[in-house]
């Protein structure tokens, strides 16, 4: 994908500096929420995990070449004190800076290497339709996950399973997949992803449900029309097309909606479904 190539090419220039997730969001083209979880699908790491890894990677190629000042190499890579810096390295490698430098070999180590997006255009579909959305109710099970760990999900659907058709004041005709962002603002690693049904109120909740309310916004509406398995296929290609669309992303505590109407089967995983992008206004003319 054009975005996570954009992203690593900013992690790689921007080495020796600080910078925090929005920073390379901003330079991909995608919110944050959709970076973090198209570049831990695509590269295995979270990107601030990435990033780090990529630091001292190169950190310890500097000291098993001989370096010979320690802080030295903690600036060059981002770090601001030789303690912060042994810190993370030796959480890393399970040695010192000063042991590595002893050592003058990288053998062994889990040293990551730069990563390069091959040329070749990535897959990119059109909304099928744009909806101006009212304020919308959902009583949902709420639960943390970390992008590496979506797989839990599945599960998660399970045990949301006996709800359906329980929750007073439903709003028949379709159920929901909400991913949110996580409830502590500083967290960048994961997000909150509630299996869900709309409701008419967010009184008389079931106990162990949350109530979740989303503010009027326009989405961009697309279609998945396969296994709900490769549905992350279809969530990455929708970013390419935001990341090129002119569009601003929005990082709003809603990041995105999966709808699960009647043709979905829950029993084979078939039937497709509707993803469902924030969009702002276009920023320049795009697609």
């Amino acid at each position: 994908m054009q975005a996570i190539g954009r992203a690593l090419w900013y992690i790689e220039s921007h080495i020796s500096e600080p910078f925090a997730l929005a920073d390379v969001a901003r330079v991909s083209g995608l919110s944050r929420f959709h970076l973090a979880r198209t570049f831990a699908a695509v590269v295995g790491q979270p990107v601030l995990a990435f990033a780090r890894a990529r630091r001292l990677s190169e950190a310890a190629r500097l000291l098993a070449d001989g370096a010979p000042d320690i802080l030295q190499v903690a600036l060059a890579v981002g770090y601001g004190s030789h303690e912060a810096f042994t810190r993370a390295f030796r959480d890393q490698f399970g040695m010192t800076p000063e042991d590595l430098r002893t050592r003058r070999s990288l053998a062994d180590l889990p040293i990551t290497e730069p990563l390069r997006m091959p040329d070749q255009s990535a897959s990119v579909i059109a909304p099928d339709r744009f909806v101006s959305g009212k304020t919308m109710l959902f009583a949902g099970l709420r639960r943390y996950f970390r992008f590496e760990e979506r797989a839990g999900i599945a599960s998660l659907w399970q045990a949301f399973g006996p709800h359906l058709g329980a929750i007073t004041h439903t709003v028949p005709g379709a159920a929901f997949g909400l991913c949110l962002a996580a409830a502590d603002p500083g967290d960048e690693s994961g997000f909150d992803y509630a299996p869900a049904v709309e409701v008419s109120t967010l009184s008389d909740l079931p106990e162990g449900l949350s109530g979740i309310r989303i503010a009027p916004r326009e989405w961009a509406v697309f279609r998945h029309p396969g296994h709900v398995s490769t549905l992350g296929a279809t969530c990455a290609a929708a970013g390419e097309w935001l990341a090129r669309s002119g569009r601003q992303p929005m990082d709003c505590a809603m990041q995105m909606i999966e709808r699960y109407g009647p043709e979905f089967d829950v029993h084979t995983g078939n039937g497709g479904c509707e993803v469902w992008l924030p969009v702002a206004v276009a920023l320049t003319p795009g697609p």
